[in-house]
């Protein structure tokens, strides 16, 4: 019997890599408030992303949080319901409103024209997710923002590698929050960052990261959001892996479009001027058959995850509102395995199971 393939598996740099960095920290003893590593691996990603103002997290949920907080954002928050659970949970828990625009089926990312109508007095902000690392329409999102005065925060979880337009995708909006979980791309096993455009504002958040105080100064309410050494050490180990990941997740995307083209799926199409991070493989399958696809998989040991699911606006504990185009998706999509272990061999025989499925 064949080992199982899951959705992902996560990479792990050379152990004697990682072991050097830990030895670092043995010999410094700082285990935590922004050591060392903590902070080379803050610079690093600094110049790696082009943000001058970025700021390590202890997770991703954190950095959404600590954004809404430090932007000054109330009231109603314009956002999508095609994302993981924590984008709207971090709205409500800053005891903010969720309102949400429905998405554009192209990307699964926020439709700008579903936007507006739902704007009024109470709107602070728009919060919108870059699904798989699709860019959303940044253009069109800034000049609705800019109209109505409001703040745009992007939840960049899958963002970290793509291009967009020669910029970082991490760059736009006035922030940008990034999860480092296990999971994704580029991880230091649990984290995540936040890229602002303010000196002013990053102090700011610096601050509430920090209980809200400099030694025995206290300034302002703040939380714990700090990232430890020993996580920023494994980022350190993975960051100069980040180019050869995507690299083969090209490959093996590569190859899941050839085998898949006489199937009946669909498979998201790049924007123009985007240059991909392929941190997901999302799989679009005809109406009713998600199921059947994912049972056969199941079959022989292959674990493909429905992502997203459900669609936010049907949560149970919040007021539903109509998201036809989200609530569709999240009946239809499926993201297949993808990752460095994965072989070419792997891809045929996941595909050939879907292609058998969905005759």
């Amino acid at each position: 019997m064949q080992d199982p393939i899951y959705v992902t598996r996560t990479f792990l740099p050379p152990r004697a890599e990682y072991d050097a960095w830990l030895d670092k920290i043995y010999e410094s003893h700082i285990l935590t408030n922004n050591g060392p590593v903590h902070n080379e691996l803050e610079e690093k990603l600094r110049s790696v992303l082009n943000a001058d103002h970025l700021l390590l997290t202890s997770n991703g949920t954190i950095a959404l949080q600590l954004a809404i907080r430090t932007l000054g954002v109330t009231g109603k928050v314009i956002t999508t319901p095609f994302s993981y659970v924590a984008t709207v949970s971090a709205i409500l828990w800053e005891g903010c409103t969720p309102v949400f625009a429905d998405i554009d089926p192209r990307t699964c990312c926020i439709d700008p024209a579903k936007i507006e109508a739902l704007i009024d007095d109470e709107t602070t902000a728009i919060l919108a997710t870059h699904v798989y690392g699709f860019p959303c329409d940044v253009d069109a999102i800034k000049d609705i923002a800019d109209r109505h005065g409001l703040k745009v925060i992007y939840d960049g979880a899958h963002a970290f590698g793509t291009i967009y337009k020669a910029k970082s995708l991490t760059s736009y909006g006035d922030a940008c929050t990034l999860s480092f979980h296990a999971t994704k791309l580029f991880h230091t096993v649990e984290g995540g960052a936040v890229i602002l455009h303010s000196e002013e504002v990053r102090k700011k958040m610096r601050l509430q990261r920090s209980f809200g105080h400099i030694g025995d100064e206290h300034f302002e309410l703040g939380i714990n959001g700090k990232m430890s050494e020993m996580h920023a050490a494994m980022g350190m180990a993975v960051l100069p892996y980040v180019p050869e990941l995507i690299k083969t997740r090209r490959s093996l995307t590569e190859r899941y479009a050839e085998r898949l083209k006489e199937v009946n799926v669909t498979m998201l199409s790049i924007p123009v001027e985007t240059e991909f991070n392929y941190g997901y493989l999302p799989l679009i399958l005809p109406t009713g058959k998600r199921q059947i696809v994912t049972d056969a998989l199941a079959a022989v040991q292959i674990h493909p995850r429905r992502y997203f699911f459900p669609s936010l606006n049907t949560l149970p504990y919040l007021e539903y509102a109509q998201c036809p185009v989200s609530e569709d998706m999240a009946s239809r999509m499926l993201c297949m395995p993808l990752y460095r272990e994965l072989s070419l061999e792997d891809v045929d025989r996941i595909c050939s199971v879907i292609a058998a499925a969905l005759k």
